[in-house]
């Protein structure tokens, strides 16, 4: 038995046994529309510490700042297949837009600022809600998770996100204005529920930037009044180690796998194999 930062006891996640074979891959979307909270660190890093356990990842880089993108050491300025190329070219196939990363089990399709252009396109798209799901489709049957790293935003990209996704990780800072803008993804999320993706879930509200400071301790407190059961047991330390790594271009289990923030998202990815979000 482990306890978390809220005193709730739980079992411990065990390192999980590898999979013999790959497929059927849930959607998640990390999402929340305020910025600087961690949506895409947290893409970067959960996706890592999983391909690391032997499940095969892809991130989808749904943000026009092309993050994700960086973030794992690929210039997208430099290719001409991105995440945009592939939901408005219909004679392309998704698979060219995949790039393998340095890193094994871990893909990415990238964007660039292209895709800030998607906005206005998809407004006179038909079925312009479904155009993403429809793109991620065909690669659902060779992946164990797909991450689409959205944009700051709750405009049609994010619906788009939310509309092609199983379920929904919204990461929160430990701060107390980033609680404020919660509500209103919460709303979005139910929007999406009720009219277009019935199915859609919340698998997680994950804690990020936590210091042991009064402050993060009140936040940490209301975030679990607000989401129960929802909230991660594991929160995301502030660390100056996390820039680091994205300097480096790698995830930090990988660029410093025995510090501490490296070690929860290891625990975070065995969260979500053990709930069974990944197999």
């Amino acid at each position: 038995m482990s306890v978390d930062l809220l005193g709730r006891e739980y079992d411990t996640f065990p390192a999980p046994e590898p999979l013999q074979k790959h497929g059927s891959a849930k959607i998640v979307a990390m999402c929340n529309q305020k910025g600087g909270v961690g949506k895409t660190t947290t893409s970067i890093n959960v996706a890592g510490a999983l391909s690391q356990y032997g499940r095969k990842v892809l991130i989808v880089d749904f943000d026009p700042q092309g993050a994700a993108t960086v973030g794992l050491g690929i210039n997208a300025n430099a290719t001409d297949t991105t995440i945009y190329t592939a939901m408005f070219n219909p004679e392309m196939d998704v698979h060219e837009a995949v790039v393998h990363t340095r890193f094994p089990n871990l893909d990415i399709i990238p964007a660039n600022i292209d895709l800030s252009a998607a906005e206005v396109q998809l407004v006179t798209e038909v079925g312009r809600e479904q155009v993403l799901a429809a793109t991620l489709r065909p690669l659902r049957e060779e992946y164990d998770l797909i991450i689409i790293d959205c944009q700051p935003s709750l405009g049609l990209l994010t619906v788009n996100a939310l509309t092609a996704a199983d379920g929904v990780i919204i990461p929160v800072s430990a701060e107390f204005f980033a609680l404020r803008g919660v509500a209103l993804l919460m709303q979005s999320i139910e929007k999406v529920r009720s009219r277009i993706n019935p199915n859609l879930e919340v698998y997680g509200v994950l804690v990020t930037m936590y210091t042991r400071t009064l402050h993060s301790g009140e936040v940490m407190q209301r975030i679990y009044e607000a989401f129960g059961e929802k909230v991660f047991h594991c929160a995301i330390s502030r660390s100056i180690r996390l820039p680091d790594a994205t300097v480096a271009a790698s995830p930090i289990t990988m660029y410093a796998p025995q510090h501490a923030t490296a070690k929860e998202y290891r625990e975070v990815s065995r969260e979500l194999i053990a709930s069974g979000v990944v197999a």
